[in-house]
């Protein structure tokens, strides 16, 4: 064997090893990657929110999460189940409850398992399984359900609309599948053999049969706008697609997309912006 093909192999061999290291790094940590709760969950008062309920709430497997809810202005409004992103907790998520309480709409928050408030650990499938608990929970005091997701909760909303029956879907910056973000963020990963938690929503949009809105910046940095485009095109009628100009990730609430989902809601005959508190009609 001569010398160079000595120093090509061994040039391989280490190739390999450190590939196999970083591959196996990446696997070892992925959900600190997906998962990033943050903060301490506050009090609903110290935010602002008058007459929030706070509630201990058992899952099946015995893990208790914490809730934040609050009653509609009229027994017949619906009530918004909403589930956050992936990073901070329900609490920095405040001002949107406000919003939503201000409207006349009732909302119910849970905190993810392994976020602040909430004992356990994250995944995709206890998450699926908490957040269909909590639907069966909402509906079970409600008028109706509307889900709303927010980035990853996009992927547990999508999942509970397939498989209950909600008033509508509103999904806030969405992915088709966090599989696919990892792949665009990884190329040289084999992220579909190796990631645990894919959250495919452009799989199951398709057994989604309520009302779908769909809300994205096009200066989305985080989930690409392309993203939002694809699921809606995915999705089964009816369904409505707003795009908000040059806005990032965060930013759609502040730009009005509380009033979107109430058009939206309206159009569909869910709720009469007549009977909204005023201020909101």
């Amino acid at each position: 064997m001569t010398k160079i093909l000595r120093s090509i192999i061994y040039l391989i061999v280490i190739a390999v090893v450190l590939y196999a290291a970083a591959a196996g790094f990446m696997y070892a940590t992925q959900r600190d990657h997906v998962f990033v709760p943050s903060g301490v969950l506050a009090d609903p008062v110290d935010e602002g929110l008058q007459g929030v309920i706070v509630e201990d709430v058992t899952m099946a497997d015995g893990v208790v999460v914490t809730v934040w809810r609050a009653e509609p202005a009229r027994h017949d409004l619906p009530t918004v189940l909403y589930f956050q992103g992936n990073g901070g907790n329900i609490s920095t998520r405040a001002p949107r409850f406000r919003q939503i309480m201000e409207s006349g709409l009732g909302f119910y928050a849970p905190a993810y398992r392994g976020y602040p408030g909430s004992g356990g650990s994250p995944s995709e499938k206890m998450f699926i399984s908490d957040a269909l608990h909590h639907f069966d929970r909402a509906d079970a005091i409600s008028s109706g359900v509307v889900l709303h997701g927010e980035s990853l909760g996009t992927g547990v909303a999508t999942a509970v609309a397939a498989e209950r029956d909600a008033e509508a879907l509103i999904l806030e910056a969405p992915f088709t599948a966090t599989v696919d973000i990892a792949a665009d963020a990884y190329p040289w990963l084999p992220v579909s053999f190796l990631m645990r938690d894919q959250f495919r929503s452009r799989d199951r949009i398709i057994d989604v049969m309520e009302p779908v809105l769909i809300l994205h910046g096009t200066d989305d940095r985080v989930v690409p706008f392309s993203h939002g485009e694809a699921l809606f095109a995915r999705a089964n009628d009816p369904k409505e697609f707003v795009a908000f100009d040059e806005a990032g990730h965060t930013y759609l609430w502040r730009l009005g997309l509380r009033d979107q989902m109430l058009e939206f809601l309206t159009e569909h005959d869910l709720i009469e912006r007549s009977n909204l508190p005023a201020g909101d009609s």
